[in-house]
This record gives structure tokens, sequence and C-alpha cells, in this order.
């Protein structure tokens, strides 16, 4: 088994373009990953592309070039960018091709996400009495999550407070803008105990990452950014996930537990190794819960955390460094490598005004999906 580096990346920016379609925009991402990497799109030996609402990725070779590439399309809910690197990390992995490519867009309608029960294999029932809606899913899950641990609602305020502030520094983020915590507290309520600015909106954009082994790094010359290590996993037994028709009175752990253990495992470190992180954010709360679901605080540890600015670009564990999904809204197929692109970034060092001092050399991401999906990265310079 060989490493796998990531060669090249590259973004188009997240939000809404006119006029371009989310196939348009991974073919930008695309060759904007190749010009990073310093190849071309005929030496690409296969790809892994995923999108959830803005077609198939295989037809990229319209523009791309048609040079029957192996294309494989994934489809996995909020994880699916993550799935996609995962599938494409192991070709390398296992010395079957030299550079591959993990691509993710999408282009989303105006409006929540329009999940259908048929999907999930649940009744129609279930979607009838509103339990498709994901923003009231996510209300329930934080409440229950706050009451146990001590957490206020200030903290999930703060979350989204920090997130629109490293947004504005991330010329990919679609909300640059900072937004005062009292606002924040005081607007429109969507779901209690959210407000409109605690959850992130659907959105456009696109990220492609060039994978490669160890030798083409070195020959291409480029910045060795090592993958470490890649996991996707599914829902253990008594976990609350979304879409779940019931809660066990005794959780099993979650899909994020066991992708974030068997990484640390297979990378050889542990949380306290990691320099920089980006966790999953479709709204505030989930920063919270996912910081102690991968094992980077005990639950309740979190009030403490963002009080004392412990995930700020220049604490302790700086945390969406870009803004996350709150700032920079969630294209489906895209949102969990923009959080990869976002950690290369941070590696070598390319931050600009977001980039973490202290020379960080580890870097960690989390996506989580429905019905209970995760992809955990860990990247090493």
């Amino acid at each position: 088994m060989g490493d796998v580096f990531v060669l090249g990346v590259g973004i188009h920016p997240f939000g809404r373009t006119e006029g371009m379609s989310g196939v348009d925009q991974g073919v930008f991402a695309v060759r904007q990953a190749l010009g990073d990497a310093g190849l071309e799109w005929k030496d690409v030996q296969f790809a892994y592309g995923a999108s959830d609402a803005a077609g198939n990725p295989d037809t990229m070779v319209d523009q791309l070039g048609l040079t029957g590439v192996q294309f494989i399309n994934v489809r996995n809910g909020c994880a699916a960018g993550g799935s996609a690197l995962f599938s494409a990390q192991m070709a390398i992995k296992s010395g079957e091709c030299d550079i591959g490519l993990a691509v993710g867009f999408d282009k989303h309608p105006r409006g929540a996400f329009d999940a259908k029960p048929s999907e999930y294999n649940l009744p129609e029932w279930y979607g009838d009495a509103g339990y498709m809606v994901t923003t009231q899913f996510f209300a329930n899950k934080i409440m229950r999550y706050m009451h146990l641990n001590g957490i206020s609602r200030e903290t999930l305020g703060r979350v989204a407070e920090k997130a629109f502030r490293n947004g504005e520094k991330a010329p990919h983020a679609w909300r640059r803008q900072p937004v005062p915590l009292e606002d924040i507290l005081e607007a429109p309520m969507v779901s209690d105990p959210y407000s409109k600015y605690m959850f992130c909106s659907p959105a456009e954009g696109g990220v492609a990452l060039i994978l490669g082994s160890e030798k083409k790094a070195r020959e291409l010359g480029v910045p060795l950014v090592r993958l470490k290590a890649a996991t996707m996993r599914t829902r253990p037994p008594g976990s609350f996930e979304v879409f779940a028709p019931s809660v066990d009175i005794e959780r099993g752990g979650s899909a994020t537990n066991i992708a974030s253990r068997d990484a640390f495992n297979i990378a050889g470190i542990g949380p306290e190794d990691i320099d920089v992180a980006q966790l999953q954010d479709t709204e505030a709360g989930a920063e919270l819960m996912h910081m102690a679901e991968n094992g980077f605080c005990a639950d309740g540890e979190q009030e403490r955390w963002l009080a004392e600015g412990l995930t700020e670009i220049g604490g302790k564990l700086p945390v969406n460094t870009d803004g996350g999904c709150l700032a920079c809204g969630e294209p489906i197929g895209a949102s969990g490598l923009r959080q990869v692109y976002e950690n290369v970034v941070q590696l070598r060092g390319q931050g600009g005004a977001r980039q973490v001092p202290g020379d960080p050399k580890t870097a960690y991401s989390h996506v989580y999906g429905a019905p209970g999906v995760s992809a955990v990265t860990i990247l090493e310079r």
C-alpha cells in the first residue's frame, strides 16, 4: 500500500453564480486543480465525482475532454464529497493508478433542501408529519444536547459569529460580512433555538482535488501534503441521526465516532496532534456536537472553548477557518471537498488573512450527511 498525496486543488467560489451550471463550476475547479498540479486532463487516470442536484459528474468529460477516463458518480448525502475522496484515494493507495481526481459540485434551488421519505426508506406519513424538515430535526437535537451538557444559546451564537468573521477572510466564501453576536441572537427564529444566522444555506460551488502517488508528487515537485487517513462510515445501532424514525434511550455512538476513531488509528495520531480542523456545521450546534464526537473535547466543554476563543484562527484548535458551511453555504457535492481544500491551503501556508499561525503540520476534516454517514480525512505536511 503506497501513500497518497494531494497534488493540486481547485475551487469555484461558493454562493450563487447566475448563468453557470453546477457542472460548469465543477469543470472550473478541475481546470484550476490541474493547473495547480502542473498536469493536463489527459494525465488523469480515473475520477470520482459527487453531485446531489446538479446532474451527473461524469458528463464533465464533454468539456474536459473525451479521453475515455474511468469516471464514477457518487451520491451520499452531505458526505458525498468526502465519500468521493475516500473512494479515489483507495485506487492510488492500492497502486492501481498514479493520478486521480475527486471532484464535487452542486447548484441547489433557493429554499430549504427537499428530501423525500422514499429516498430514506421511510413511510410517506413521516414526511406528512413534517419530520423530513431538517431545520426542525437539528433544532430538536441541539436542544436535547444543550440540556444534557449545560450549553447556552449564546455559545451557539459564538459559533456563527466566528464563522462569518472567518468567512470575510476567505475569497471562496459566500457570506463575507461579519455579524455581531447580538444580531445573531436577536435575529428571527427559524426553529428554536436557532435563528436565521445559525443555519447554512443550500448553495452553489465546485471543488476538485488531484490525488497521486508519492513518486508522482516528487516528480511534479508539488508541496508534499500527505493524505494520512481517509475513512467513511455509516451509523451504528442506537445512533441519533437525521430521518431516524425513533431514538433509542441508550445510544450506541454515531457514524462520526466510528469514522473519527478509525481515521486516528490509521494515521497513528490522536486529536491532540491536530493543528487545524474543519467540522461539519450545517447549523451552529453541529460544530459544537462534532467537536466532541470527533474527540477534540468532552461533551459540555464547548461552552468554555467558545468563550475562551480556543477555536479561533489563533486558538488552541482553529475550527472552520474559512467560515465553514455557515459562511460558505452548502452545495452538497462540493462541501466536504471544500473542507479538504481549505486544509491544503492552510498546510501550504497560503491562507492569507485566515492563515493559522505556528506553521501547522496536521489538518483534520469531517463531513456528516443524512441518514447518518460521516467521512473523515487527516492530512499531514
